[in-house]
C-alpha cells in the first residue's frame, strides 16, 4: 500500500512541477539538477492528464512531418514572387529543419531588419507549426491587398522555422530523439554546463549557425501550457524566482506589450499583469534560446505562450489563429514602425563602415549589417537617447535625438582618425594611379617651401568641403529608408 501511494504521489508531483508549457522543468537536460518550477497552474495538470489518456488521437487534425513539408514546398510554388524555401540542418532523425523567408527579394541582402519565428521547440507543443504555416499563407494572400502586409513583405526579411524539433513531435513528447530539451540546450550566462558546441544537439546547433549567417534584429519562439509573452531574463544568479531585467528592459516590455494588447486576450490575463512577463519572475530557466539570442547573436527574442493547453483539439486551431494573427502580424511591424535606424558612412569616400550603435545609460551594443552597415535599433518610444556610432579607425559621433512614436532614421558620417604622427588612417588621397592605398603624412608637406604649404592647405580645405557636401547631397538622394534620413 505504502509503495502504491509513493508511485501515485511521485507521477502528480512530476505533473505539477512540469507547467506552463516552456517554463517547466528549468534545468532537465541541462545539468540534472532538481526542479524548482513556481505553483499556481494546477489547471494544467487535469489538461495534461487527459491528453495523456489519447496519445494516438492527440495528432488528429495536425500536419504528420511528411505533410508540414509538402506544405511548406506548396507555399513556396505558390507565393515564389514573394518567398524562397531554405533549410538550416536536419534534426536528430534526418528531418529537414526548413524555413521559409518572405521579402520583395528573399535571398537577397538588404539594408533592411529581418525577424525569425521559431515554432515546435518542444515536440508537445505544436500550435505553433500550426500558426506559422497560417500565418505565412495568409500573408502570401494579402500582399498588395493590405497596408500592414506591404510593409512586411517591402521592408523587413520574414523567416519562419516551423518546427526546430520535428523528431518530438513524432514522438509526442517535449524533448528530441535523444531526450534532450532543446530550449534548455543553449550556452548559458550564469551557468557554463553545456558549453562544449560539439556536444550540443543537431537542432540547437543549427540556430547557432543561423544566427551567425544572418542579422537578426529580432524575433520570437512559440509554446504552448500558457498564455503570456515572456522575456528575459529567464535566469538569475543565485537561482531565485525574482525579477531579473536585462540592459534592455523597458524595450522588450514594450515588444511583449505589443504582442500581448494585439492578442484577443491576453492582456487580461489575472496571472500575470498586462499579459507579459519576466522570466526570472515567473520561474527561472538555464540554457534557454531567448537569452541567448540576445547575449550572443544581437537579437531581442520573445518566448510566445500561445495556448493554455498544450496540445489542443485541432478543431480549435482556427480560434487560436484569430487570437494571435494580429499580434503576429503587428510584432514584425514593428520593426520597421518604431526604433531609430540607419547607416554609417565614411566620409572621405561615402562606402559604408562595419561597426557598432550604443545607447547612453544602456549596456548594450547592436552591430551595423556586413554589406550595407546597416542598424536598426529597438527603442522605448516616448524619450530622448543619446546614439553613438563606433567604428575602428574612425572618430566616434553621438547624436541626441526624441524618439516620438514613430521610427527615426539617423544615418552617420564618420571621419578617419590621425595617428599622434599626423598621418590619417583614412584618406580621400589614399590611392595611386594603380589603386593601391596609401596614407597621406602630413610631414610630407614640411619640405617644402611654407607659402606653397599655405596654398595647398587653402585649396585642399576646399576641396575636402566640396567633396563631403557632395557625399552628403548622395546619400540623402539614395537613401531606401521611406523616412528621410538625418546625416550625422
Amino acid at each position: 500500500m505504502n509503495l502504491k501511494f509513493c508511485i501515485i504521489f511521485s507521477f502528480l508531483l512530476r505533473n505539477v512541477i512540469a507547467r506552463g508549457g516552456d517554463r517547466g522543468n528549468p534545468l532537465s537536460s541541462a545539468s540534472g539538477s532538481p526542479n524548482h518550477g513556481s505553483v499556481g497552474s494546477a489547471r494544467q495538470l487535469f489538461e495534461d492528464n487527459q491528453s495523456r489518456h489519447s496519445r494516438t488521437d492527440i495528432a488528429r487534425g495536425y500536419m504528420t512531418n511528411s505533410e508540414l513539408e509538402k506544405a511548406m514546398k506548396e507555399f513556396g510554388r505558390r507565393c515564389s514572387h514573394i518567398s524562397r524555401i531554405y533549410s538550416i540542418g536536419k534534426s536528430v532523425q534526418g528531418f529537414p529543419l526548413l524555413v521559409i523567408e518572405i521579402s520583395d527579394k528573399p535571398g537577397k541582402e538588404e539594408p533592411e531588419p529581418a525577424f525569425k519565428f521559431v515554432g515546435n521547440v518542444h515536440g508537445d507543443e505544436p500550435v505553433g507549426r500550426e500558426l506559422l504555416i497560417l500565418l505565412a499563407n495568409w500573408i502570401c494572400d494579402n500582399y498588395m491587398r493590405d497596408p500592414l502586409v506591404d510593409l512586411i513583405v517591402d521592408k523587413v526579411h520574414l523567416h519562419i522555422l516551423p518546427s526546430m524539433n520535428p523528431d518530438g513531435f513524432s514522438l509526442k513528447r517535449r524533448d528530441n530523439a535523444n531526450n534532450i530539451d532543446l530550449n534548455r540546450d543553449f550556452p548559458d550566462q550564469f551557468f557554463h554546463w553545456n558549453d562544449d558546441e560539439d556536444a550540443r544537439q543537431p537542432e540547437t546547433k543549427a540556430i547557432m549557425r543561423w544566427l551567425r549567417e544572418i542579422h537578426f534584429t529580432a524575433s520570437a519562439s512559440l509554446h504552448g501550457g500558457a498564455l503570456v509573452a515572456n522575456y528575459p531574463w529567464d535566469g538569475s544568479l543565485d537561482k531565485r524566482k525574482n525579477y531579473y531585467a536585462c540592459p534592455d528592459d523597458g524595450t522588450f516590455r514594450f515588444l511583449a506589450s505589443i504582442y500581448s494588447k494585439s492578442h484577443h486576450n491576453m492582456s487580461l490575463s489575472k496571472e500575470f499583469e498586462g499579459g507579459i512577463t519576466n522570466g526570472a519572475a515567473w520561474y527561472p530557466v538555464y540554457g534557454g534560446m531567448q537569452d541567448w539570442n540576445y547575449i550572443h547573436g544581437g537579437c531581442f527574442e520573445l518566448t510566445l505562450e500561445i495556448s493554455d493547453n498544450k496540445w489542443p483539439n485541432a478543431k480549435e486551431l482556427p480560434t487560436i489563429w484569430e487570437h494571435n494573427k494580429m499580434s503576429m502580424l503587428n510584432l514584425v511591424a514593428s520593426l520597421v514602425k518604431t526604433g531609430v535606424h540607419g547607416r554609417v558612412f565614411s566620409s572621405d569616400r561615402g562606402r559604408p563602415l562595419p561597426g557598432s550603435i550604443t545607447i547612453k545609460e544602456i549596456n548594450y551594443t547592436v552591430q551595423t549589417g556586413r554589406a550595407f552597415s546597416d542598424y536598426h535599433r529597438l527603442l522605448v518610444p516616448g524619450e530622448r537617447y543619446e546614439v553613438m556610432a563606433n567604428v575602428p579607425g574612425y572618430k566616434s559621433k553621438t547624436t541626441s535625438i526624441w524618439f516620438k512614436e514613430e521610427a527615426v532614421n539617423v544615418d552617420f558620417i564618420l571621419d578617419p582618425e590621425a595617428t599622434s604622427e599626423g598621418t590619417l588612417q583614412r584618406s580621400i588621397c589614399d590611392c595611386d594611379c594603380s589603386g593601391k592605398r596609401r596614407f597621406l603624412s602630413m610631414g610630407y608637406f614640411w619640405g617644402i617651401h611654407s607659402e606653397v604649404y599655405l596654398v595647398l592647405i587653402v585649396v585642399l580645405a576646399f576641396l575636402c568641403l566640396l567633396l563631403r557636401r557632395r557625399i552628403k547631397f548622395n546619400l540623402l538622394k539614395h537613401r531606401q529608408s521611406p523616412k528621410r534620413s538625418v546625416p550625422v
